[in-house]
This record gives structure tokens, sequence and C-alpha cells, in this order.
């Protein structure tokens, strides 16, 4: 869906290319120039390489790629999204995620998989936002997804108001794997990722049942 006279989401300049939704000059002010880790994701001095925290720890996936922190003017492009019902907003980040995906090299995964909502929250929002984001990717890779490939299988309580521990504990078999996985190459869409204990659970089912790789796609990653 277009935005209204097809304008820029953040400059409200025209569009060149109205289906991007954000012109090229407000969309290279959304990308980090900030060196991470690849593995986590986290601001790390040496950019291409493993950080110190994942060589004496590592998470259980493989990659994780962020556009930017949770910062203006994404994170108000974020809130829109999942607070305001501005679904339309969906492909313009899901296309700034891809952008991210090449200029990291990643290789095309077998399949997506997004972060399921407790069934009442998804009531409450009117979609999930992660089904929003991986519909438009696989469309545009032609890679598989499923939106219930991960059932949420009980209620848990909100993550943001929870200590980095207590979120583990929280999340611990609160989701089932609902389709065969062994072999693939996926990838994790989420919105935003701050302590990394929604994606890990699932990461662990996946790889427990056979998937070959796990990455993480995120729009932010924060702590």
């Amino acid at each position: 869906m277009l935005t209204v006279h097809s304008l820029c989401w953040l400059c409200q300049m025209p569009l060149a290319i109205p289906h991007w939704g954000i012109c090229s000059r407000c969309s290279r002010t959304l990308f980090t120039t900030q060196p991470r880790c690849p593995q986590c994701g986290l601001p790390a001095a040496g950019g291409a390489l493993v950080c110190g925290r994942c060589l004496r720890k590592s998470p259980p996936w493989n990659r994780l790629i962020a556009v930017n922190d949770y910062t203006p003017p994404l994170s108000g492009l974020i809130h829109q999204f999942k607070f305001n019902g501005k679904a339309e907003l969906a492909p313009v980040l899901a296309r700034l995620l891809l952008l991210k995906a090449r200029q990291s090299g990643l290789p095309r995964p077998d399949s997506f998989v997004s972060v399921p909502l407790w069934q009442r929250r998804h009531w409450r929002r009117g979609f999930n936002q992660s089904d929003l984001l991986c519909r438009a990717l696989a469309g545009w890779l032609g890679c598989t997804w499923h939106p219930d490939a991960i059932k949420r299988v009980r209620k848990t309580a909100t993550q943001h108001q929870l200590s980095a521990r207590l979120r583990a504990r929280n999340l611990k078999n609160a989701f089932r794997l609902e389709l065969p996985v062994k072999g693939l190459h996926i990838v994790i869409v989420d919105d935003v990722v701050t302590t990394g204990s929604t994606v890990a659970e699932i990461s662990r089912l996946l790889l427990r049942n056979g998937a070959a790789s796990v990455q993480v796609w995120c729009l932010c990653r924060t702590l």
C-alpha cells in the first residue's frame, strides 16, 4: 500500500519510486554506521570480527543483522507500525531489512519464520508485525514462509517489564514447532531485539529439530 500522495514517510517530499515509501536520502539516515558484531549484532570495535561477548558465550543463532538502534527516526516508524495500526509500513520496513541483508552479504535463506504473538495480543493489535515483514521478504526472495510454523503455546509476561534473566525464564518452553525444518537455512524476523531471549528460544527450538542454520533479521538491536 502506498503512502498518501506517494510522499516519503519521513520528509514528506514526493517519491521518485512511490512503493519504496521512504526516499533515498532519508533511507541513508536510517542505517547504522557503527561497527557491530556479526553474531550478536551489538556494537563491537572489531567490525566483521566476532566480539568478546560471543567468544565467551555465543548466542544460539549464527548471524544477526539490524538496521539500527531503537532511536529516531526509525523508532518512530516502528511505533507507528505496531501501535498506530499503520500496517502499510510493513513493506517499507521490510525493504530496509532486505537492503541490510544484501549489504551484509548474507545468503538467501530457505525459509522465513515469524515471532508469534499471544492470541489476545494479536487480536488487540489486529496483526502480527513479524508476519507482515516476513510476507514481504518471502515474496521478494521467493522463499517459503508459513505464519503458523511457530506456535506460542502459553501466555507469557510482557518482556519489557522483566530483567534479562527473567526474560529467558519467562519464555522457556513457550513455543512449539509445527513444521519440519531439518536441513533448512532459516531466518527469524522480528522488529526489535533487546536481550535476545525470544529469538534465542526460537533458535534453540529450530536447531533442536534439525535446522541447518539460523539467522535473525531485525529492524532494531538494542539493550
